[in-house]
């Protein structure tokens, strides 16, 4: 439990002072066209110890992959083949042959754990049931029982949406943190992120009181798919913006400061030590109008799955899957700083992939690399792609 009277505060500097040396790997990226963000100032538990398990993980740079034809078809996903593929790909990451013996690398009988969903852009491109359900089995089969497996998410409505509480098994407790927009009601008051991106009236932003005191374990499943702010939806923007509240402050058209935002939030503690695996879902890759489109044209049924510790180098190689289509689609870069392809039509963003609504700031994950999360350099990540069959 966190003694609620000691906390540290501390403070990240802006993009503009932190993550300088990372436009030089990105021509397309210009210094002088968005501001540089301002202090953000964290205020966590002090004495926590870091666990071993938290971000980056038990295998930093690690990524491995796998994609099997069958695992969607017509639009369906299929349970089986979803949980062989899962299974395979857990078993490369750890390096042994039982998979029960994987998942107990990452979870134990005593646990609280909590299996941190994406349904944001449900019911079109969210975190597959079949994934949750066979993620749910791999936890059960560690010991846990199914009333200490929380699914959950920041906004219940978007829970509801994609039916969460009727397509996970009996007794799995499925949590929204806020039925409402300004409901903070399910936050921490202790623990938060402070900044003043564009002279907003509230400031911070506070962490889910199931993350900073409910859980012990989380498994983060993001979805594959492009963000019209951040640049891509990965493992540290479905944690960092799926914890905190109060995040659509960090962008206002056309400027974003979702880069430092997203890594800080991640780097919080107890965040940082309790999610310590990372499975994305790229069943259906959205490749522009993220988060929220419904657009067939623009969601790819690739059959993916990414599994990891390290959220760095997972989102370094979403970006650059995401990336590729949109290159094979003749759609602009995520990198892009053209201020022709900007619009205030959100119907326009939603029909033309070469519409955007923001800047976009994909560097938010080699400065989460900064921050000690994981590692964003391409040659150093250990990319094991695996064949399905």
């Amino acid at each position: 439990m966190i003694d609620r009277r000691q906390f540290v505060k501390r403070t990240c500097l802006g993009g503009l002072a932190l993550y300088l040396d990372h436009w030089a790997t990105s021509p397309a990226y210009g210094q002088d066209v968005i501001p540089p963000a301002p202090p953000i100032h964290v205020t966590e538990p002090a004495g926590i110890e870091r666990s071993p398990l938290g971000m980056p993980g038990l295998f930093p740079g690690r990524v491995v992959e796998i994609a099997d034809q069958q695992a969607i078809i017509s639009n369906r996903v299929s349970q089986t083949v979803v949980q062989r593929i899962l299974d395979h790909a857990l078993c490369e990451l750890t390096g042994v042959q039982d998979v029960r013996v994987a998942w107990s690398k990452f979870v134990e009988p005593k646990d609280i754990v909590g299996i941190k969903i994406n349904p944001s852009g449900a019911p079109a491109c969210c975190s597959s049931p079949e994934i949750v359900r066979a993620i749910v089995a791999g936890v059960q089969s560690a010991g846990v029982p199914l009333k200490n497996i929380h699914v959950y998410d920041r906004y219940a409505y978007e829970i509801d949406i994609g039916s969460y509480q009727t397509l996970v098994p009996l007794g799995v407790r499925v949590v929204g943190i806020q039925d409402r927009k300004l409901d903070a009601s399910g936050y921490d008051s202790n623990i938060y992120c402070e900044a003043n991106f564009f002279g907003e009236w509230e400031t911070r932003s506070y962490m889910a009181s199931i993350v900073s005191s409910d859980l012990t374990k989380i498994i983060n499943v993001p979805t594959m798919k492009d963000h019209s702010a951040a640049g891509v939806t990965g493992c540290l923007k479905n944690l960092g913006y799926g914890t905190f509240n109060n995040v659509d402050r960090s962008h206002r058209r056309p400027f974003s400061f979702t880069d430092p935002l997203i890594g800080v939030m991640c780097s919080v503690e107890p965040l940082r030590s309790k999610a310590v695996l990372h499975i994305m879902d790229g069943m259906r890759m959205l490749w522009h109008g993220g988060p929220l489109s419904q657009n067939p044209k623009f969601i790819f049924p690739a059959g993916t799955l990414m599994v990891g510790t390290d959220p760095v180098a997972m989102d370094t190689i979403e970006l650059e899957k995401i990336e590729a289509k949109r290159s094979k689609e003749g759609a602009p870069s995520v990198w892009s700083r053209d201020p022709k392809s900007l619009t205030e039509n959100g119907g326009e963003f939603y029909e033309d992939a070469t519409k955007n609504l923001y800047y976009r700031q994909p560097h938010h994950i080699a400065a989460a690399g900064k921050l000690g999360l994981g590692v964003s350099e391409l040659k150093r990540i250990d990319h094991r792609i695996l064949s399905a069959g």
